[in-house]
């Protein structure tokens, strides 16, 4: 019996009796609540550094990291070949366009139809068994919803049923509707095989079309971002910092990734083009000519503009930062001010003590007496792309759902999310940071950076504290003391204009020196509240060298890295396509993944991407929904209903009528 407390908030009683009003329909709340606690925990899917390669990421969430194919295996391995189970996972994967391809050589449809249907409601129950049927209900496309819902429930084998269910199937294929069924049970079970995406970093920068991604991120049922150095980047150029909005097209020049800017956020970059062909055309721009691979070869004159508007918007670039670092927090910053440093009459420059000869000096717009004067037309070009990238709507968009559904880290289910790292000093302790007069280390500093970020992009009220934190995301991509970048320095002027490779030396920060140890782990996990001996840190960042013999499994299992490699640009030093992770009920597996070659390429071979599961941990008792952070939180609505219950029945509420 639940004794009368005063601190029970009525409040909260009074708004559930309104949801249920009587003891019945409480009680039945609890019952459906207390069921719903011993299904099966979901499966929970793992990415990172997509990179804007929207296909291969795409393909990553249709088939859930290979999740489904070994599903097939089971369902079917004693009815079908191992060739026809292959076809039918890409039937899973890509419907219209495997049935497209199926229609040009199938000589009896209906016939095919009817038995691929028997099998995708069988693999479609065999998903959706771990959920209530609400759940799936709720995630059934409208206009079918009924009888798929029936075709989902009824057992095939039932006796009384069996012509009910056989006659539903056959008025689908007479009906010309088996097309439209079939999709939509493929696109189910692509939805019910996975229940939580993570996206553990850098969506953007580097691959073709990060809005792609973005799209399709918006559309995704369930998912939560943490945030990467080259997301930060973007959240900065869309609240209008100049410095993030320059590095975001340099890099973009760099790689010749043009696409996500131009045709997908109608970035309007004529401004500076123009303003590249008037003042550099004239000078060496060998260096800035764009990084291009086999599958993207761009015409001359075209390569020849893009490294023009790369070598302009990079000095722009230098002279924006210079104003950022004079209002930085951090005074080591300041070392990263160059242009003043070089002696334009020797054509070198000195950095740290040493002289370096630089490879190029043909900067037009620099005044060697005001290196970090912008020109006048220089003013103009930035003040034109700023609002470019303040008025595009879908930008704006998009960045707004980074930030609703992102966080500097996630504790989720025991696990602690992070993009980048926890900085930490050489003997293990954690690094302190001075911000606004009061010092943070770990988790505090996070949720500090956190907070300044948000007021970058939302704060409009306080000029100040918008500058600050704009000012913020431009450190978090490239500072000393960046959790999310993880290095003492970015060395991008040395990279282009110093030939020396020990002057381009960037130091990782002692955290990537201690991922081996399991003290490194307990210790940052403990920080973040995390005690459970289940639980792990799940990290991208940094791609892991396959080729050089380096694991992905840190520090005895508890620290895994899963940069997903998907970037072309890493895959000749990764050796792999990188990995992704599945924690489901019985395991955590990690999927290692080799390059996707294109939708076309894996329905017409129907190869998937996935090389191997490796099983890191396995659970000795299935996980129920009860042992996760969804469980806690009906625990604690069962706990409420029970005392809405027994204030029913002590008539401190009164029921209602329904």
């Amino acid at each position: 019996m639940i004794i009368k407390d005063e601190s029970i908030n009525m409040q909260l009683l009074k708004f559930l009796a309104k949801q249920y009003p009587t003891t019945d329909t409480a009680i039945t709340e609890i019952i459906n609540l207390q069921a719903i606690l011993n299904l099966p925990k979901a499966t929970e899917h793992f990415v990172s550094d997509i990179h804007g390669e929207y296909e291969a990421f795409s393909h990553v969430l249709r088939n859930a990291s290979g999740v489904l194919k070994p599903k097939i295996d089971e369902l079917f391995m004693s009815e079908i070949s191992e060739k026809d189970r292959r076809s039918l996972a890409m039937l899973i994967y890509y419907p219209e366009k495997k049935l497209e391809q199926v229609i040009k050589k199938e000589e009896d449809m209906d016939d095919w139809y009817r038995i691929n249907l028997f099998r995708i409601i069988k693999l479609c129950k065999a998903v959706s068994s771990k959920y209530t049927r609400s759940k799936v209900r709720k995630a059934l496309p409208k206009q079918f919803a009924y009888v798929m819902e029936e075709l989902l429930s009824e057992q095939i084998d039932a006796h009384n049923k069996e012509q009910y269910y056989n006659e539903i199937i056959e008025r689908i294929v007479s009906l010309n509707k088996a097309n439209e069924f079939m999709c939509a049970f493929c696109y189910l079970i692509q939805r019910l095989a996975v229940d939580r995406l993570h996206v553990l970093g850098d969506i953007f920068d580097r691959g073709p079309r990060a809005d792609i991604v973005m799209d399709t991120m918006q559309d995704y049922h369930s998912i939560d971002i943490q945030w990467g150095n080259h997301d930060i980047l973007w959240m900065g150029a869309a609240a209008g910092s100049a410095a993030c909005i320059a590095n975001v097209i340099r890099i973009a020049c760099s790689y010749s990734s043009l696409e996500t800017l131009e045709d997908g956020y109608g970035i309007n970059l004529v401004p500076l083009a123009t303003f590249a062909m008037n003042y550099y055309k004239n000078t060496d721009y060998s260096v800035f000519l764009p990084m291009t691979d086999e599958e993207n070869e761009i015409k001359k004159d075209e390569t020849e503009l893009i490294a023009l508007m790369h070598k302009a918007i990079t000095l722009i670039q230098f002279k924006l930062e210079h104003q950022v670092i004079e209002r930085c927090f951090d005074e080591t910053m300041k070392e990263r001010d160059l242009l003043h440093r070089i002696d334009f009459g020797k054509g070198t420059i000195t950095i740290e003590g040493a002289i370096y000869p630089l490879k190029d000096v043909g900067f037009t717009t620099v005044d060697p007496k005001d290196p970090y004067r912008l020109t006048k037309e220089e003013v103009q070009v930035v003040e034109r792309l700023v609002s470019s990238f303040l008025h595009s709507t879908k930008l704006q968009q998009h960045i707004k759902f980074m930030f609703s559904k992102g966080s500097m880290y996630k504790v989720y289910n025991n696990n602690l999310l992070y993009h980048g790292c926890i900085l930490m000093n050489d003997d293990g302790t954690f690094k302190t940071v001075k911000l606004e007069g009061q010092e943070y280390y770990g988790k505090a500093y996070l949720d500090k950076l956190e907070e300044i970020v948000r007021d970058g992009y939302f704060n409009k009220c306080s000029t100040k504290n918008h500058q600050k934190g704009q000012d913020m995301m431009w450190y978090l991509w490239c500072g000393t003391h960046s959790p999310l970048f993880g290095k003492d320095k970015m060395t991008t002027f040395e990279r282009y204009f110093i030939g020396d490779k020990k002057s381009c030396i960037e130091h990782k920060n002692a955290y990537y020196k201690q991922l081996e140890t399991v003290e490194l782990a307990k210790k940052i996990l403990l920080e973040f509240g995390i005690t459970s001996e289940e639980s792990h840190i799940i990290n991208g960042h940094v791609p892991v060298q396959v080729k050089s013999g380096e694991t992905p499994i840190k520090a005895n299992g508890k620290i895994i890295v899963i940069d997903g490699g998907f970037t072309k640009a890493y895959q000749k030093v990764t050796g792999i396509a990188g990995y992704t992770l599945i924690y489901n009920s019985y395991s955590l597996q990690l999927a290692s993944h080799e390059p996707f070659e294109g939708v076309e390429k894996a329905i017409a071979s129907e190869k998937d991407i996935v090389t191997a599961m490796n099983v890191i941990e396995m659970v000795y008792k299935r996980k129920r929904v009860k042992d996760t952070d969804i469980g806690k939180d009906i625990m604690n609505q069962i706990q409420a209903l029970l005392t809405l219950v027994e204030y029913y029945r002590l008539g401190l509420l009164k029921e209602k009528e329904v």
